[in-house]
């Protein structure tokens, strides 16, 4: 399979996010009305519960360590949107310099992880897991201060849940949205 790169970005770019049908596999385009956005300033709550674990040295954070285990560790669901077709995408971005995993570590088990993509001073989150309980917690709360200390303007996790909410994520509206996008595609920000 062919991937080409600047045409997957160019999609990013214009606010849209690839995703696999559940029963069929087929990949394509998907859009929203809102997006669901973790903010990066004063705005961010980390639960007054998870403090002094993120504070202890009980995990350890990586980036890019187990890119391929993130990705699967995303993709293992009974349901899920990460195709194979989609994995192949995700390798191709990551060695292009544009994916990465961020990951949360106990001694030499990952214990959990977020899949993004970054184009400028954007991070577009696309999944997250756990494998030991509280790791995608930590990774959160990690991978914001990972992204205030690198110069991002925007966290995109997509769509709204309640692990979410309880970040302080919101939804944007679309032009709102895709005003900030087009400034920060233009920002350069290395992730790692």
């Amino acid at each position: 399979m062919e991937i080409d790169i600047a045409a997957i970005l160019g999609g990013y770019a214009q606010g849209y996010f690839l995703m696999a049908d559940e029963e069929t596999g087929s990949l394509d385009w998907y859009g929203t009305e809102q997006h669901t956005v973790i903010p990066l300033d004063e705005r961010f709550h980390c639960p007054r519960s998870l403090r002094p674990l993120v504070r202890s040295e009980r995990f350890q954070v990586q980036i890019n360590r187990a890119f391929d285990q993130v990705v699967e560790g995303c993709a293992a669901r009974p349901q899920t949107w990460i195709s194979p077709q989609l994995k192949q995408i995700y390798r191709a971005l990551h060695r292009a310099g544009f994916a990465h995993s961020f990951e949360t570590w106990q001694g030499e088990t990952l214990a959990g992880g977020i899949l993004g993509i970054t184009i400028g001073a954007a991070f577009i989150g696309e999944s997250m897991f756990y494998r030991i309980p509280n790791g995608s917690k930590v990774v959160m709360v990690k991978l914001v201060q990972h992204l205030r200390a690198r110069r991002f303007r925007l966290f995109d996790a997509q769509l709204m849940n309640p692990h979410l909410a309880r970040f302080g994520a919101f939804q944007m509206d679309g032009p709102t949205y895709l005003e900030l996008l087009q400034q920060c595609v233009g920002i350069p920000c290395a992730f790692a």
